[in-house]
């Protein structure tokens, strides 16, 4: 019942007060006596009333606290995107936001009984869960239909960090591109640039020299290690290991560094450009490589004996968040989600791009689509990125890092200094940027959270005429309702980490 529609509380008579409440009558009202002498003394002196009354006084507060509430949902409301009552919801939307109506294969059909639609609101309980972060990953806000401790439904409400980066995108010049798309997926920059250069260069049509083709592949597969760890310190502490915290920032930052001895940065790189790569690898870089790869391997196992075996984050992780393989599909989840059900798709075997086919690595599948099967996933696809990563290293072809062409790239620096046909090809790369012949171009690359894929339409000019990125943590999240329906409150947070999504890259 709303504040509007109870009537006004009546002064009890003295035999009637029991206990406290009926011994203050005020506590009925919430806590708003002093509001309600605010009232009282502003109706005697301003609408000159000899006597306003407490019940009337009653009735004017109640009025503008639901004037107040009114107005602050009407700030914070997000319209279409929250969960509204099932008295105020349609069937056929009770049905998509239990995760009920998903893309089914032909001839098969939803059995409407199964859905519990007719559950009354005073048996349930809707409660917000972010924004906040990192509690929910980002400022991602999920509202949440309870029975008791159980969650119902759900429905992941996004937005709060939306910068328009498709948009601002097709006001840069393609040689700019990349400064933008690097900062979407902040925890995997690299391949964020990958994506963009790959499609400007399919619009391009340029072939890139080997060495810069084996030095991206050996940039990706590290910041595959990079993300993976990243995630193990965050769902470690999610789930309570403190102690894994600690030790995947340790690793990752072996991984940082060579970033920043290689790009100059420890993220945002704009390392990975159309044409190539920034800079070739320093001085010294295979041994960098032996020490990473030899660290991180033998505390991959270190971080097996802490976590898979341990009794608490067991519990927390076997028979919680399960997903079907069917329903993966029918969602279009990708990466580790997608595999944790049993299906083996990864870009990088089933379409490869880049010499990806002239590497030995396998792809890990799980089997029940759980936590830990997520957990297992990603664990072990660290172990298949390191033995990439040395098979790369051990093939590293030699030759230019870029393409010699003098429309795509600009001249060596050392050039500038020396002939005035270098200054300006290089001032004009860099203010008017590079023209791209008219086309449109989907490129899709295997990125540590799922397929991640850019479409870009050129009209000809030297910025692109359409930009739209497919995030895999975007698409991820459509998974949560069904991933959290009929689990605990206490598991949620485990089970939104479990996805793995990066906000940045969600709202873009």
């Amino acid at each position: 019942m709303s504040d509007d529609d109870q009537s006004p509380v009546e002064e009890p008579e003295p035999e009637q007060e029991q206990g406290a409440a009926a011994a203050d009558p005020s506590r009925h009202l919430g806590g708003y006596s002093q509001e309600i002498e605010d009232l009282e003394e502003l109706a005697t002196e301003e609408l000159g009333l000899a006597e306003f009354g407490s019940e009337g006084a009653r009735t004017v507060g109640r009025g503008r606290h639901a004037a107040e509430v009114a107005s602050l949902v009407a700030e914070t409301s997000e319209g279409a995107q929250e969960l509204f009552p099932r008295a105020d919801t349609a069937s056929s939307e009770l049905r998509r936001e239990v995760g009920a109506v998903l893309r089914l294969p032909e001839g098969n059909f939803i059995n409407t009984d199964d859905i519990d639609i007719e559950r009354r609101d005073d048996e349930t309980m809707i409660i917000n869960m972010g924004p906040q972060h990192p509690s929910t990953h980002g400022v991602l806000r999920l509202m949440l239909e309870l029975d008791g401790e159980t969650v119902l439904r759900t429905k992941p409400i996004i937005g709060y960090l939306h910068t328009g980066m498709e948009k601002t995108g097709e006001e840069l010049t393609y040689v700019q591109g990349a400064t933008n798309v690097t900062r979407m997926d902040y925890l995997s920059p690299l391949t964020n640039e990958l994506v963009f250069s790959m499609a400007t260069e399919a619009l391009l049509e340029v072939e890139l020299p080997p060495r810069a083709v084996w030095i991206r592949m050996l940039m990706a597969e590290l910041q595959r290690v990079s993300s993976h760890l990243m995630w193990m310190a965050t769902n470690g502490m999610d789930l309570g290991s403190t102690s894994m915290m600690i030790y995947g920032f340790r690793e990752r930052e072996m991984v940082l560094s060579f970033f920043e001895k290689t790009t100059g940065l420890r993220m945002n790189h704009n390392y990975i450009r159309p044409g190539g790569v920034a800079a070739d690898l320093p001085d010294g870089w295979q041994d960098d490589i032996a020490v990473i790869c030899d660290t991180v391997m033998v505390r991959s196992f270190e971080y097996d004996e802490l976590l898979t075996g341990q009794p608490i984050f067991r519990e927390r992780t076997e028979a919680v968040g399960n997903l079907t393989a069917e329903e993966a599909l029918s969602l279009s989840v990708t990466g580790p989600v997608l595999r944790s059900t049993g299906v083996p798709w990864d870009l990088r075997r089933t379409m490869p791009y880049l010499d990806y086919d002239k590497l030995d690595f396998d792809v890990i599948v799980g089997t029940y689509g759980d936590n830990f099967d997520r957990y297992s996933v990603r664990l072990n696809e660290i172990r298949e990125s390191i033995k990439m990563i040395r098979q790369i290293a051990d093939r590293m072809p030699a030759g230019d890092y870029r393409v010699q062409d003098r429309k795509v790239t600009p001249p060596p620096r050392a050039r500038i200094d020396e002939s005035m046909e270098a200054l300006i090809h290089h001032f004009k790369i860099f203010t008017e940027g590079f023209r791209v012949p008219e086309g449109e171009v989907y490129v899709a690359i295997e990125s540590p959270r799922g397929e991640l894929g850019c479409y870009m339409v050129s009209d000809g000019t030297s910025k692109p005429y359409r930009m739209h990125i497919r995030g895999p943590s975007f698409v991820n999240l459509q998974a949560l309702p069904v991933l959290l329906r009929g689990g605990l409150m206490a598991d949620a947070v485990a089970v939104i980490s479990s996805v793995d999504p990066v906000m940045g890259e969600v709202d873009r």
